[in-house]
């Protein structure tokens, strides 16, 4: 069952500003996630966006309304919500909630919800109830005084980061970590805060891209999947000779890494670099993985020992497998990256140190680390169509490729594998978008040639392709 509220989504909220998301909709939010948790306090923080600050106020009052204390840690990172919420038990956390759009285009906000421990709140795990709860009260009518009610529960500010930059430091080995040359670039959104927080403890120099926190998105929306938008990190690390760049989105839940070359890594080859990086200290242990593009990370996992389970992407339903399975690592291919000791959450911070950290051990630059993979399974990249109505694409797409036997897949969208090449076709769950990936087995050839008969599909059955944006 979808939620009838526009802006709920699959595993989180996100719609449009006024339209979809106003501060009066946040505020029933707070008295719903009240009502249907049952918290005792609440972790709350809040993104770049300029509406942000003050959909979290109503959200908070909301929350006090109900008697829900509130921790409310401001400006921040979406991993910074889910670490307070893990970290601060001895304080009766019971959930947290970020507003954040992510890298959604300017005009767009939501929100990630969790409980306790961080154990995230999905569509089904509780967020269609929390929207049910909305709608009813969604039936009262609100005035402007009825935000300034006498509150129940108190909000207390702390913007103390101390302790994260502390646990974020400790998954490496700083004695360990050469002297490197980074080009960083948050992308106008929030990275560049916590960067110079952990820059004062390692031996890298940094040298900072649109590192100015503003909502305005003056250099484009944080997004670093966008071809367009990779330009100015890649220009950047050939001209200043660096060792790596790094771009984040714009609550940093995510990054995405450029060699020293300045070629863009695709995500998907980090889950297996850093999957392979982790079965050599934990042996045996389990890899979770999503259903877009598999074939290298699952041959690098069982041939390290491990053992690679795929899950439906989305971040509230891998870190649900991950907690159901203990998984040590997780890993997406859009760059999210799950961590058994972040409480399975994602983190942007997390990876590029790991990454860091693999180059000072093995002496090896990025490329020399993901070039053999990339040989043995190139993929598309996730490709994105405009399309009006997803189903029937992806129905077109079956029916064209059903007769040549492919073994099928339906976890995520449409997933069909041949002997030497599969693909994926998915809707997306936040846009109006339908996402393509294709790998084959060491073939470049076939690669564009897949790829073209499936853009042929799509073209011949609803003729509105508008572009690829990734």
């Amino acid at each position: 069952m979808q939620p009838r509220i526009s802006c709920f989504k699959a595993y989180d909220i996100r719609g449009k500003i006024p339209e979809e998301l106003d501060c009066e909709l946040a505020y029933n939010i707070g008295r719903a996630f009240a009502k249907e948790i049952r918290p005792h306090t609440v972790v709350v923080g809040y993104d770049i966006r300029l509406e942000s600050p003050d959909l979290a106020n109503h959200l908070i009052k909301g929350l006090n309304y109900e008697g829900v204390n509130v921790i409310n840690i401001g400006l921040c990172g979406t991993e910074e919500v889910y670490f307070q919420t893990f970290d601060k038990q001895s304080q009766n956390i019971g959930g947290g909630i970020m507003i954040t759009a992510s890298h959604n285009p300017k005009g767009f906000n939501g929100m990630k919800l969790v409980r306790g421990q961080s154990i995230p709140i999905s569509g089904d795990s509780g967020l269609l109830e929390i929207c049910n709860r909305v709608e009813e009260l969604q039936n009262l009518t609100l005035t402007s005084d009825d935000f300034d009610r006498v509150k129940k529960g108190w909000t207390k500010d702390q913007n103390d980061k101390t302790k994260y930059i502390s646990h974020l430091l400790g998954y490496i080995n700083i004695d360990l970590i050469k002297p490197l040359k980074i080009i960083v670039n948050p992308g106008n959104g929030g990275a560049g805060l916590i960067l110079k927080l952990l820059e004062k403890h390692l031996p890298f120099e940094f040298i900072y891209l649109n590192d100015d926190p503003d909502g305005n998105f003056p250099n484009g929306v944080p997004n670093p999947l966008l071809p367009e938008n990779r330009l100015l990190t890649s220009e950047a690390v050939r001209f200043h000779k660096a060792d790596m760049g790094i771009a984040w989105d714009g609550d940093f839940d995510r990054c995405f890494l450029f060699c020293e070359n300045g070629e863009f890594i695709e995500g998907y080859y980090i889950v297996g670099l850093l999957a392979e990086a982790f079965l050599k200290k934990y042996p045996h242990e389990k890899i979770i993985h999503d259903p877009r593009l598999l074939w290298n990370t699952v041959d690098v996992v069982e041939k390290a020992g491990g053992q690679a389970i795929q899950n439906k992407t989305g971040h509230g339903f891998i870190k649900e497998r991950m907690r159901f399975e203990n998984a040590i690592y997780g890993g997406e291919m859009s760059a999210h990256h799950y961590f058994r000791d972040f409480a399975y959450c994602d983190s942007g911070m997390i990876p590029w140190l790991l990454v860091a950290e693999l180059m000072s051990l093995t002496g090896k630059k990025l490329s020399q680390m993901v070039v053999e993979r990339i040989e043995a399974f190139p993929c598309s990249g996730e490709i994105n169509y405009n399309v009006e109505n997803t189903s029937l694409v992806i129905e077109a797409i079956f029916k064209h490729f059903s007769p040549l036997n492919p073994k099928i897949d339906d976890t995520d969208g449409l997933s069909l594998e041949f002997s030497e090449w599969r693909f994926n076709i998915r809707p997306s769950n936040t846009e109006s978008l339908l996402r393509l990936n294709v790998e084959t087995r060491a073939n470049k050839t076939l690669l564009r040639e897949r790829v073209a008969e499936i853009e042929g599909v799509i073209n011949s059955h609803l003729n509105v392709l508008y572009g690829k944006a990734a």
